[in-house]
């Protein structure tokens, strides 16, 4: 799992920075809004929604989009989209089991775009269940080391539920049962340490090892995946180890 973690984490990382900015954007307001229609707009209320708001901070989303994506979400304002989540299972080159998850007000043409990401790119869509049974549902928070230990972490979310405290480099990864993670993220608050996000998450539980080749080919099918406009994340179980993220680039 630490190759795909760090992959992971670098690409939270860089989606910031990036040209894909605007996408980033419109993903964090999809959530924002779809999290609020379905707990309520109050967000001491609605932990999604105060995860989904703080995670749109942390990436420089404008308060006033934050609030009226709230707002819509929560009927107090017009124009809010009929959002659905979809999910798709497929294959990527290597045999890597993919898994995507969509935000869309359009089955259609989510299901093209997933579709033809994946064809174009050595992949292929499969039938549902055919992956799925490769991933668990997990809560995940990411945090910044700050000088702070494991045991440091570890002790401060133990109780609340924590499965595992794992090093990315630069930050640490928190894993526990999706249903512990508001309890995980509440514990780090108490004990006074910052985190970057929280959020449910699907971890593989097999791994399938790359080189560098295979790690391109999987790279760029992911990647076109993240292009696609419904599209609001993509899991996939390989594992590639720090030597070929270095030679990956």
């Amino acid at each position: 799992m630490s190759g795909h973690s760090k992959w992971a984490t670098t690409k939270h990382k860089k989606a910031a920075l990036d040209a894909k900015r605007g996408k980033l954007f419109a993903r964090l307001i999809k959530n924002i809004e779809v999290a609020a229609r379905t707990g309520g707009g109050d967000p001491d209320a609605n932990p999604t929604l105060y995860d989904a708001i703080q995670k749109a901070k942390k990436n420089s989303v404008p308060q006033d989009n934050i609030e009226r994506a709230r707002k819509r979400g929560n009927g107090e304002e017009a124009g809010g989209a009929d959002w659905q989540n979809i999910t798709y299972e497929g294959y990527a080159p290597n045999g890597v089991a993919v898994f995507i998850e969509c935000l869309t007000d359009n089955k259609n043409r989510a299901a093209s775009e997933v579709r033809t990401a994946l064809t174009r790119h050595g992949g292929s869509l499969a039938d549902p269940g055919s992956v799925a049974y490769l991933f668990n549902r997990k809560g995940v928070v990411l945090m910044p080391k700050n000088d702070l230990t494991e045991d440091d972490v570890l002790m401060a979310v133990l109780d609340a539920g924590a499965e595992e405290v794992n090093d990315l480099g630069d930050n640490f990864e928190i894993t526990s049962e999706a249903g512990d993670l508001v309890a995980v993220r509440t514990a780090l608050q108490q004990a006074g340490y910052d985190y970057e996000s929280a959020d449910t998450s699907f971890l593989p539980t097999v791994t399938v090892p790359l080189d560098a080749d295979g790690a391109r080919k999987v790279f760029r099918l992911i990647d076109a995946l993240e292009d696609c406009d419904d599209v609001q994340n993509v899991y996939a179980n390989f594992d590639v180890g720090d030597d070929v993220l270095a030679e990956v680039g």
